[in-house]
């Protein structure tokens, strides 16, 4: 025989409805906090030398697996990839890089806005290399 303090105790425990929904808005909340921050910093993770290359009636690069770009930002200064390189540096940077064999070819940015002598030592240095080289620009839609 049972206790009547225990029948009311599981009598009261019976009434209440069991909720088995899971609360989602804080999931959502959390998910679109993550999507705005990636949305945000996803543009400053791409990386690269910033620079306004030309426009004209060019064709899109063919894909490669790792092109090689040397770029020339609007202050002159020449980058290998990624990393700056002073102009006297460049042709001896090129030529070693070039004996080592991982590329074949120079996609030479240049900055619309930088001085032309920069520029051509660094097609001048890609030559020199005996290596061949093209010029990057955006393709113009022309209006």
């Amino acid at each position: 025989m049972s206790s009547p303090g225990l029948r009311r105790r599981n009598r009261n425990r019976g009434d209440l409805p069991i909720n088995a929904e899971i609360n989602v808005t804080s999931l959502v909340d959390v998910a679109f906090t993550l999507l705005v921050i990636f949305i945000i910093t996803a543009p400053i993770l791409q990386g690269g030398i910033e620079v306004a290359v030309p426009r004209a009636d060019v064709q899109p690069l063919t894909a490669q697996d790792d092109p090689f770009f040397v770029t020339i930002d609007r202050d002159g200064q020449v980058f290998i990839s990624e990393s700056p390189v002073s102009l006297a540096d460049f042709q001896s940077t090129l030529t070693q890089l070039a004996a080592a064999g991982t590329f074949e070819q120079v996609y030479i940015r240049g900055d619309s806005l930088a001085n032309y002598g920069p520029v051509l030592k660094v097609i001048a240095a890609t030559a020199t290399a005996n290596l061949r080289f093209a010029l990057v620009g955006e393709p113009y839609t022309g209006n």
